[in-house]
């Protein structure tokens, strides 16, 4: 790690993760996938055809609590959609159903109509999370995708981002509390325990998701636009 308490470029990929285990999602969100020996950070990104400048700076993001420098953003819009991509595929595909299943095996629904409260917060909060993710993808990333491509584009065809975050958690803050206060007594205690500590877990890896889109991605296609 650098003087400024930043990682660079020469730096040993190992080191992020004995540094901080949550950066082992940044890496299969670029692509990079774990056997990469005592390589530096910089030829495991050249390795994967990852731009390092992108990857460097997403892991310096979420390593310095979701800070900013005040130095210029150097992205690659295609390597930074490619993440953000990535990441939407792993919450909907991978986490998200991990935690339905966990719910199920923990709970009753026969037995209990909070057993079916809990599981219905649960699916709208999903079914809001994919209708979000969907809007991003159709209109966001597309944008940034033009202009990855060098497409010219006026300043009212970039979409507004920061408000549809606020909607995406109030269901969960609900869900949460009604597992915690309401826990049918039928239920495996040790499955719901994990299957809440995931929740809190895909929480927080879905605020660092959309901290990623509004202050890296947005400012990103902000500076890339091109007035026609």
């Amino acid at each position: 790690m650098g003087k400024t308490g930043k990682y660079i470029p020469q730096d040993k990929m190992v080191s992020l993760i004995a540094d901080d285990y949550r950066l082992l999602q940044v890496l299969s969100r670029f692509g990079i996938h774990l056997g990469f020996g005592d390589k530096t950070i910089e030829d495991v990104c050249n390795d994967n055809t990852v731009d390092c400048n992108t990857f460097l700076t997403v892991v310096n993001f979420i390593k310095n609590d979701y800070l900013l420098s005040d130095e210029p953003l150097s992205l690659s819009l295609n390597s930074l959609l490619h993440y953000l991509k990535q990441s939407h595929i792993y919450f909907l595909e991978f986490c998200l159903p991990a935690i339905r299943r966990k719910l199920l095996d923990a709970i009753t629904l026969k037995d209990s109509d909070v057993s079916f409260l809990i599981l219905k917060l649960f699916d709208e909060y999903v079914d809001g999370v994919a209708e979000h993710m969907l809007e991003e993808e159709t209109n966001l990333f597309k944008t940034a995708g033009n202009l990855a491509s060098n497409e010219n584009m006026n300043k009212e065809e970039i979409p507004a981002i920061n408000k549809h975050h606020l909607k995406v958690g109030s269901k969960l803050k609900e869900l949460k509390n009604i597992i915690i206060k309401y826990c049918p007594a039928e239920s495996n205690a040790n499955l719901l325990n994990a299957a809440l500590y995931d929740i809190y877990r895909c929480e927080e890896e879905l605020t660092s998701h959309c901290l990623i889109e509004d202050m890296l991605l947005y400012p990103a296609i902000k500076s890339h636009q091109k007035i026609s």
